[in-house]
Parts: structure tokens; sequence; C-alpha cells
């Protein structure tokens, strides 16, 4: 009977050890990564961004954050079940601010490239766009080609992407950096600098603002040098905020929203002369 109760009494510990041991993978599972933890626990999600990029990311008259990547950041913020904070902020500040957990995303039309990519991690796509160089209205023709800024100063938002399509595309060229689009766009009208290279969005919207100064150049840039696709930045080890920015990116694109989106967003930047 000892002998019978001894044994009742192992399996009885051993089946409480199965069961703890098969629990405890499950319980690490689910357990939430660093920066999900974090918009849990504080009930909101914090997006960088650079609010000077109509129609991706710009403000209203009333100074509300607007535009097709803000209506992606809401999205977001309300599938998580948090609310959203926006921090407006330099565009090249913006990556060491989600790695250095200062802001849980960073969401400003990010060109998602190779060398970004070792530092952060990208979300999928949910945009591709083009290049244009926008210059002088009467100088459409003149900078038509590479050989027609070799030696001068060509601009680029500092930190960009388009920087550094300035500087492999066009090598003969200057590069010329600014942090604000609208300050490029003033350089290029006074003449001090031949043109800026800009995503064709918000290129249309400079060239459409400016009263008839500025307009895109002849000059083409090739697919495979200028064809961007962007996407959300956030910070390594983050594989389950991955996952959820990533269905929300395929919900909004597959339902047609964030063109939608995309499409007011011009209109209102045309609106206010943005």
């Amino acid at each position: 009977m000892k002998n019978v109760k001894r044994i009742g009494a192992l399996l009885l510990c051993l089946l409480m050890m199965i069961s703890l041991f098969a629990s405890f993978p499950a319980s690490a599972a689910e357990a939430d990564g660093p920066v999900m933890a974090k918009i849990k626990s504080s009930g909101k999600l914090v997006v960088g961004t650079e609010a000077q990029y109509a129609p991706y990311e710009f403000k209203d008259l009333d100074a509300n954050f607007v535009g097709c990547d803000m209506f992606l950041a809401q999205k977001i913020a309300d599938a998580l079940g948090v609310k959203l904070e926006i921090v407006d902020m330099s565009f090249d500040g913006i990556i060491p601010a989600v790695q250095a957990g200062q802001v849980d995303l960073g969401i400003a039309a990010f060109t998602n490239t190779p060398e970004r990519a070792e530092v952060i991690d990208f979300s999928d796509l949910y945009e591709t766009s083009m290049q244009y160089l926008v210059v002088a209205a009467g100088n459409v023709d003149k900078y038509a080609t590479k050989e027609s800024l070799a030696g001068l100063k060509v601009g680029a938002q500092k930190g960009t992407i388009q920087s550094q399509l300035i500087t492999k595309a066009l090598p003969d060229s200057k590069l010329f950096e600014l942090d604000k689009y609208p300050e490029l766009a003033l350089e290029v009208t006074v003449g001090n600098i031949a043109g800026l290279v800009v995503d064709s969005a918000v290129g249309d919207s400079i060239v459409a603002n400016s009263n008839g100064a500025l307009a895109v150049s002849k000059f083409e840039f090739s697919a495979e040098e200028a064809s961007f696709g962007k996407s959300v930045v956030i910070s390594k080890g983050n594989e389950d905020l991955i996952a959820a920015v990533n269905e929300v990116i395929a919900a909004v694109v597959a339902d047609g929203s964030y063109q939608k989106a995309y499409d007011d967003a011009v209109a209102l930047a045309s609106k206010m002369g943005l």
C-alpha cells in the first residue's frame, strides 16, 4: 500500500511538472516585446514625424497633424486600442529617436533601404513613389540631363534618401542640404541652387503652390535609381509590433482607405497653398 501511495505521489508530482513546463513556453510566447509593453502600459502610441512634408505629414490651419501618414498612424493606434501622440522633429533625428525609445514608431515617408535596415526594422511597404527634380519654371529644358547639372548644386532634405540619390545618380553635381523643403524650394526660386529632388507627390504640391515659379524638370531618374518604397520605422527586437503594424497596412491598402487619405491630403495641402 505504501508503494502504491508513493507511486501515486510521484505521478502527481510528475503531472504537475509537465503542466508547469508545458505552460511556460506559451506564456513566454505571449509576452509583449519591449515597445509593445511600453505602449500598452502608457496607453498611447508615440510616433515621430517631420510635419512639413505634405501630403504625407503636415499641419492644418488649426495646427492639427494631418496627411496620409498621420492617417496611417491613427489607424495603428486604433488597432492597438491606445491614444495617438505625434512628436514633430527633424527628419534626421527620427531614426535615432526610435532607436533610443523616445518614440515608438517613425512615420515620415521613410524609404525602405538596406542601409537603414541595418540599424532599424521596417514594416511592409505601404506606398511606392518616383522622384522628381523640381527647378525654376524657366529651366525645365535647361536642366534635362545629368550633364546639364554637372557642377551645379542640387538640393535635398537633410538625412533623406534623396540626398543619397543625388550623390549616386548625379555624382558630378554638388549636394546641397537643408532641414525643410519650403526653404529648399525658396533656394531654387531665387536661383541659389539648380533644383531639388523630392517625392513625386511632394513635388507636385510644391509646384502647384509656387505661383508659377517652379516646375518639374524634363530630367528623369531611372526606375532602378529612384523607385522608392515607403515603410514604418520600428526599433529592432519588436516582432509583435511589426506584425501589428503590417496588419494595419495590409488592411488600409486593400480597402483603398490609404489612397483616399492620400487624395484628401493632396486636396487639403493645395487648399492651404502648401
